[in-house]
């Protein structure tokens, strides 16, 4: 061998005894508090190195195109355990990755808080529904459900979603090529605007439009307030968005006493009242608006493309779609001016196929939480992990949707498997389970089915790059953002 071929080879030796000296010294640091006995009963894992720990590996996983890759580079080394400890978000975390561990994590209120990172608690805020402990939790929950998915709310939200959807199909159709995506999350985001403040103008919505694109580039950045970063200028995009938030809310309460021609979701907040006749504060009604900006939004306009795609690339799929959309077309009475909730608990197919689009594109792919107490999760083997007090949870629904041993032929879209079935707790995770469960999840039903309605009765999608390579954070898109026509049919 030559000099410098053996330099180089003492060079890789050198570094990869340095990586292992670096990764055990870290989790030696984590583990020594825990006792020898604590210790034993942690799961399986790799703590990674000091601050990055796994993250690099997160981030090349979905960045690279093949987000199973980050837990199926555990399983590779670990074994099919389901738990798996290491470090990430600054913070020792253990990834749970089964039906069953997810379910004892999500039920389990006295043992686990949400511990979302903290770019996404700061930028969210800290009442939204994120952070709250249980009790408070309950109260908002239980303050904000007829306002957000109340029959009277849902009833009146209903009209405007149908006129928009109707109105924008027609205008995208004349358009010739657009960026799909692009303006299906315009249009999602008018309705929720539309929704949360009836009253808004153009220069309210276009300043509210452009801060919150800002604030979502941040939600699973590093938390660096330092400019350059991510995270800096989705922080001052938030302070944007609570500003023209408060300049609305403040003429509301304003004019409280004077006659409203219609209620929006601000005006049914801020009449809110408890058993006790408490009422929100501006801080809960701002945090809970840009929680429901961004969980309203973003992901109805991501799971309304997805579904149109898979629809259009499976014409068996959109002709049985399409005909039961038709029957209840059908079934209208003349003299009702467009869509009911009668029509839209109607459509059961149309629901397994948003429930399949849920499952396979996973738009909400984990989510966190904290442990106060030393927790047991039992995975394969009878006595259980151990989740040590203060350390992070990482639930990742993705793992549990795309399991086979969960959903045969898992990377299949297959509405007709949920025809007559009814998924057993911890299987299928989009809102969440247990008390955390997504409050606006009905809303967001009834937004895609809506838009799903009209597609298929009137309108095919015919794509520029069909093959278009597949970017996954924040959220799974195509890099051309799938740029397509629009033909009215």
């Amino acid at each position: 061998m030559s000099v410098p071929g053996l330099w180089a080879a003492v060079a890789a030796v050198a570094v990869v005894i340095i990586d292992a000296l670096v990764r055990r010294a870290h989790r030696w640091a984590w583990e020594a508090s825990l006792g020898g006995s604590r210790r034993a009963r942690l799961p399986p894992g790799d703590m990674g190195w000091p601050v990055v720990g796994a993250m690099w590996a997160f981030l090349w996983a979905f960045k690279s195109g093949n987000p199973d890759s980050f837990i199926g580079s555990f399983i590779r080394r670990f074994g099919r355990t389901g738990v798996y400890m290491t470090f990430m978000f600054s913070k020792p975390t253990v990834l749970v990755a089964t039906p069953e561990a997810c379910k004892r994590v999500l039920m389990d209120d006295d043992s686990f808080l949400e511990g979302w990172p903290r770019a996404t608690v700061a930028l969210i805020g800290r009442k939204s529904f994120l952070t709250l402990p249980c009790e408070e939790h309950r109260r908002l929950r239980k303050l904000t459900a007829a306002p957000i998915n109340g029959f009277d709310a849902l009833t009146t939200y209903l009209g405007f979603i149908d006129r928009t959807v109707v109105a924008t199909l027609r205008g995208w159709s004349d358009a010739g090529e657009i960026e799909f995506l692009t303006e299906l999350r315009r249009m999602t985001f008018k309705i929720i605007v539309q929704i949360f403040l009836t009253a808004a103008d153009d220069a309210t919505t276009l300043a509210l439009e452009s801060s919150y694109t800002d604030l979502n580039y941040g939600m699973r950045a590093m938390a660096i307030n330092l400019p350059g970063f991510a995270f800096h200028r989705a922080f001052k995009a938030r302070k944007k968005l609570v500003s023209v938030l408060q300049g609305v809310l403040n003429e509301r309460r304003a004019r409280k006493r004077l006659p409203r021609s219609s209620v929006d979701m601000m005006d049914r907040l801020i009449d809110a009242e408890d058993e006790h006749g408490r009422r929100l504060d501006d801080e809960e009604i701002i945090d809970i608006l840009v929680m429901y900006l961004n969980a309203g939004h973003e992901s109805s306009g991501h799971i309304c493309m997805w579904a149109t795609v898979y629809l259009q690339k499976h014409p068996e799929i959109f002709a049985k779609a399409k005909a039961e959309q038709e029957e209840i077309m059908r079934s209208i009475p003349s003299s009702q001016m467009g869509l009911s909730l009668r029509d839209f608990r109607r459509m059961e197919y149309l629901s397994q196929v948003i429930d399949e689009t849920l499952r396979l594109v996973n738009i909400s792919y984990v989510s966190f939480r904290e442990a106060t107490k030393d927790v047991f999760v039992n995975a394969t083997r009878a006595i259980g992990y151990l989740i040590p007090k203060g350390w992070n949870v990482q639930l990742w629904y993705r793992s549990v949707h795309m399991d086979p041993e969960v959903y045969r032929d898992s990377k299949e879209f297959n509405p007709s498997r949920w025809e007559g079935y009814t998924p057993r707790a911890g299987t299928f995770l989009p809102f969440g389970l247990g008390t955390r469960f997504c409050p606006g999840n009905d809303l967001a039903k009834l937004e895609i089915s809506v838009f799903l309605h009209h597609f298929l009765l009137g309108y095919k999608l015919t794509r520029t790059n069909p093959n278009c390579r597949i970017r996954y954070l924040p959220h799974p898109r195509p890099v051309d953002n799938c740029l397509a026509k629009i033909t009215r049919v």
